[in-house]
């Protein structure tokens, strides 16, 4: 079995791809429109730096090689919300080529990484198809991978890494990704279009390989198809025949000319799986927890390096996963949040009164504290000393271990199944 993608991500730019009409998010359907986005004739594409300096980003996150020069050509095609007839895309001349994507020790490889524009939206109300063209222009790129996923698994992983890389290099998520699946299991491969969700990938995945094995079981032949993934009815529907790179007539765009691209700043990237790695070195927390906690979350991981080392790793992350369960987020102030972190590191129960206090910036009432075994064997010898006619008391009468019980749990606001735990032990080896 063999999967590729073909992943389409909206870049954070104010302007679209071609034109200055706003990127603002509006209910209002073709309000933020131009004769470029429109698709007028002699209307002259200009190409948006910042949507380049985006997409540059994510191709060197995603280790590509850079090309110094970038081209578009034009996919040729025909759809309503296409009325030029096609698309500007790139081939040769994209952004980056050739690199990879690291999941769980394993590198999927990155075929490209090219910026294409955005069709308009096709909405349908009835007998009737109107286009909203104010997503026409949207400048987006398209991570085309090879068929090296051959997991559910690394499916999931795939899509989970890349979420995060796109996050730290500021681009917005809270729209799905959206894909376009290719799946073989034979010599012919099939493309499952427009799938959003990660949810929706895994079912639309699943479906098409039990699909095609059903087939290759039954002596049928794989048609080299395109299908839709119906998400009422979880199932792949059979759109048309595949075209062929031939069939949409690429050709090199006039009106826009190669640029160098040399000098452009993009964001850094971040990977997660290597900064839980190193934070996690020689502590006794999973890389995992961090990662979990840092994948899509940037304060997360600002708390985390601040306060690691003033406390236990342990103690911060326990701190905080408290704070963020009973508060919701952790988007209170630091010092609240350190508040959860010191009672952890003291080894305190937290509990969700606690952090409503801390989150209201009332005095924290702590029940009991926590000690560790020598510290707490420390106390119990010192009041030993201060009061031997006990120690001649515990000899004659055992039970007088529960007095001395009893008066450190209360002088130290320790719970006293702990002190207990401790103080027949110091008791018996006097």
């Amino acid at each position: 079995m063999k999967i590729g993608l073909e992943v389409h991500v909206a870049l954070p730019t104010k302007s679209k791809l071609f034109c200055s009409c706003s990127m603002a998010d509006t209910d209002e359907p073709n309000s933020q429109i131009c004769p470029i986005c429109l698709g007028f004739p002699g209307a002259k594409p200009m190409l948006n730096e910042a949507a380049v300096s985006s997409a540059l980003g994510i191709a060197a996150a995603l280790h590509c090689n850079i090309n110094k020069e970038i081209s578009f050509v034009r996919k040729v095609y025909f759809y309503p919300d296409l009325p030029k007839c096609y698309q500007i895309t790139q081939m040769e001349g994209a952004i980056g080529s050739r690199g990879y994507l690291e999941i769980e020790g394993k590198e999927v490889r990155i075929r490209r990484v090219q910026i294409e524009e955005d069709p308009a939206q096709i909405v349908r109300e009835g007998m009737l198809t109107l286009l909203d063209f104010n997503r026409s222009g949207t400048p987006l790129v398209e991570i085309v991978t090879e068929p090296d996923i051959t997991t559910e698994e690394e499916l999931r992983a795939f899509i989970a890494n890349l979420r995060s890389i796109l996050y730290y290099l500021g681009v917005d998520i809270n729209k799905e990704i959206k894909a376009d699946l290719n799946i073989s299991l034979a010599e012919v491969r099939v493309e499952v279009k427009n799938v959003t969700g990660i949810k929706s990938l895994i079912e639309a995945t699943r479906f098409e390989i039990e699909r095609q094995a059903e087939a290759i079981k039954n002596g049928e032949e794989i048609a080299r198809e395109t299908r839709g993934y119906n998400e009422k009815n979880k199932l792949t529907e059979s759109l048309r025949e595949k075209e062929t790179d031939e069939e949409y007539g690429y050709i090199y765009d006039p009106d826009l000319t190669t640029f160098e691209i040399n000098g452009i700043e993009h964001a850094k990237a971040v990977y997660i799986t290597e900064v839980s790695q190193r934070l996690t070195e020689g502590t006794d927390v999973d890389p995992k927890t961090i990662k979990e906690m840092t994948m899509l979350d940037r304060r997360a991981l600002g708390l985390i390096n601040k306060f690691n080392g003033k406390y236990k790793l342990r103690s911060v992350v326990h701190g905080m996963q408290r704070f963020q369960k009973y508060a919701g987020n952790l988007n209170a102030a630091d010092h609240k949040i350190e508040k959860s972190i010191a009672l952890a590191e003291k080894g305190v129960a937290i509990t969700k009164e606690m952090i409503q206090d801390i989150a209201e910036g009332k005095e924290v009432k702590v029940k009991y504290e926590k000690v560790g075994n020598a510290e707490l064997d420390d106390m119990i010898k010192k009041f030993l000393d201060k009061n031997p006619k006990v120690l001649e008391e515990y000899r004659r009468n055992k039970k007088t271990a529960n007095l001395v019980i009893g008066i450190i749990a209360k002088e130290s606001n320790l719970h006293p199944k702990d002190v207990a735990r401790r103080v027949n032990q110091v008791l018996s080896a006097y």
